[in-house]
């Protein structure tokens, strides 16, 4: 096994043991990263001497990240470099100052890679520069695309994503790694650039669910010395009580997506886990929700450069933006109102379960350019549509949710099952998935042709 196939985890053990160092470490990533970015274009950026020169700094383990090589989303802001948001907008930008979690990784010895591909400014859920890491004919997903094959290809260790309406779990899952949503307001946001500050999230993207604790302990603030915050090593999950929706999750979802999340689910239940069924709340309203407050804010923190600069957006963005200013303040105020009433809606749902589980995504990567998705009942709706729908509630109601790799297709293509809790359990997400992670066989990196 070469270092660029570890996870963070296992990368730690061999440089704890001091059968690697952080030199090897980088230095094999970053050979992997010439390899596959010229097909997978993950990357805005790959700060090479910069990485080799903190893995020199990093000499001795001294902690969970320390030497571990790792991508930023290029809206996350690091001193001296662009944050480009992989927008010709931010072509002249430089960083002044860290963002919040810039400084904990790299206080905890991370080692910045560089940038990885965004959909513009977020705003779109296909990052259409970055190609699939399975697949370079379908789309990565988005809107954290790049930080998600990377990862994906071993061209990082472990990434950061942000997620406004899926855009950590969706990439995660059509490329077939872990994407951890936390609670609403755990991951400090400073310094990293906002779609919607209602509905905005900081989260890792790993390859295993142990390597997301890892990270996610960093990111919050917490101890990473204290084992309470790391999945057990056990998979016995005798009366924990997971919520299968009956509805909602499992309308319009492609048969063997449902397959494979329904036998992960009784996989779960093998472990001594409970089914129960239950009712997903205020569903109606979850796209009214969603788009009534993401596209007034996205349009609200682009006034400015939408009235000088308009024609330095991509058109799909620009048009959002411009629709944005169209939307009247009542409406605004209605979406705040439902947000606040389905959050009290599914605190009473959860009262009764300890996670739910779904599908992260209803159908699994499609070609790049591909034809809306006809669905049996007649309707149909765009990839993009179609990957927020069964996301967008976990960030209206702002309760963590990790998407968890639970299969492939009959092309090969990677399936998730999304985890979704109680706000600030994140702990039980992550048993939750660990112990379905250890009754797999360890995934594979993506190839490198």
């Amino acid at each position: 096994m070469q270092p660029y196939e570890l996870s963070v985890a296992a990368a730690a053990e061999a440089m704890r043991a001091g059968r690697l160092s952080p030199v090897e470490l980088v230095d094999s990533v970053l050979d992997r990263i010439e390899q596959v970015e010229p097909r997978l274009r993950a990357y805005v950026a790959v700060t090479a001497e910069r990485a080799r020169q903190e893995a020199r700094a990093a000499g001795r383990f001294e902690g969970p990240l320390s030497g571990i090589p790792m991508g930023l989303k290029d809206l996350i802001d690091v001193a001296g470099t662009a944050t480009t948001a992989s927008s010709r907008v931010r072509a002249d930008h430089r960083a002044e100052a860290d963002s919040a979690v810039a400084t904990r990784l790299a206080a905890a010895g991370a080692v910045l890679l560089g940038k990885t591909h965004t959909h513009e400014f977020a705003y779109g859920l296909i990052t259409p520069q970055t190609n699939n890491a399975w697949d370079q004919e379908r789309v990565a997903g988005g809107s954290s695309g790049g930080s998600a094959v990377a990862v994906a290809a071993g061209a990082a260790t472990f990434a950061l994503g942000t997620d406004t309406g899926g855009s950590i779990r969706v990439p995660a899952a059509l490329n077939g790694v872990v994407g951890l949503k936390p609670t609403y307001g755990l991951v400090p946001r400073h310094g990293v650039t906002s779609l919607s500050w209602s509905l905005d999230h900081v989260g890792p993207i790993t390859r295993t669910v142990e390597d997301a604790a890892l990270v996610l302990a960093v990111l919050a603030g917490r101890d990473p010395g204290d084992p309470n915050h790391l999945p057990p090593a056990g998979t016995d999950l005798t009366g924990l009580r997971v919520g299968v929706p009956r509805n909602y999750y499992f309308d319009r979802i492609a048969p063997e997506v449902e397959a494979a999340v329904r036998q992960a689910v009784d996989r779960l239940a093998s472990l001594g886990a409970r089914p129960v069924e239950v009712e997903i709340p205020m569903t109606r309203y979850i796209q009214a929700t969603h788009w009534g407050l993401m596209v007034p804010e996205a349009t609200a923190y682009h006034e400015q450069t939408l009235r000088t600069v308009p024609d330095t957006y991509d058109a799909d963005v620009r048009i959002l933006l411009e629709a944005g200013a169209l939307m009247p303040a009542a409406d605004y105020l209605r979406a705040q109102r439902a947000q606040t009433l389905m959050r009290q809606a599914w605190a009473r749902m959860m009262d009764d379960v300890d996670v739910i589980a779904a599908p992260t995504v209803p159908v699994t990567a499609v070609r790049a350019g591909a034809e809306p998705i006809a669905w049996p009942d007649g309707t149909s709706e765009s990839a993009s549509d179609a990957y927020v729908r069964l996301s967008a509630p976990a960030n209206i109601t702002g309760v963590p949710a990790l998407s968890v790799p639970v299969g492939r297709d009959r092309a090969g293509m990677p399936i998730g099952m999304q985890l979704l809790g109680k706000p600030f359990a994140e702990d039980v997400l992550l048993r939750v998935g660990h112990a379905y992670e250890q009754t797999e066989p360890a995934r594979e990196l993506a190839p490198a042709a």
